[in-house]
């Protein structure tokens, strides 16, 4: 299992707390954490399936694409940027 943590500005529209998830990459521990919460889908991922472009993801402590292969007991951040002034 991976475990797979939100920034904190993604907390703020919606409960997404630490979940645990497999899969073979990326793309496939964000599924499952996704079938337990639908809405946090749509801040992650557009309607093709792709990263949205102000979310950025870290595999342990790098930048990762949803393609990157996982392997048991890695860490998947999910970070949201900010803009403004």
């Amino acid at each position: 299992m991976v475990r797979i943590a939100f920034t904190a500005n993604l907390r703020r529209h919606l409960p997404c707390p630490v979940l645990h998830a497999e899969g073979a990459t990326v793309a496939e521990a964000l599924a499952g954490a996704f079938a337990d919460n639908a809405r946090l889908r749509g801040y992650v991922l557009d309607d093709q399936s792709r990263l949205r472009r102000h979310v950025t993801l870290y595999l342990n402590g790098r930048q990762a694409k949803l393609e990157t292969a996982i392997a048991d007991g890695d860490e998947i951040y999910v970070m949201q940027a900010l803009s403004g002034g």
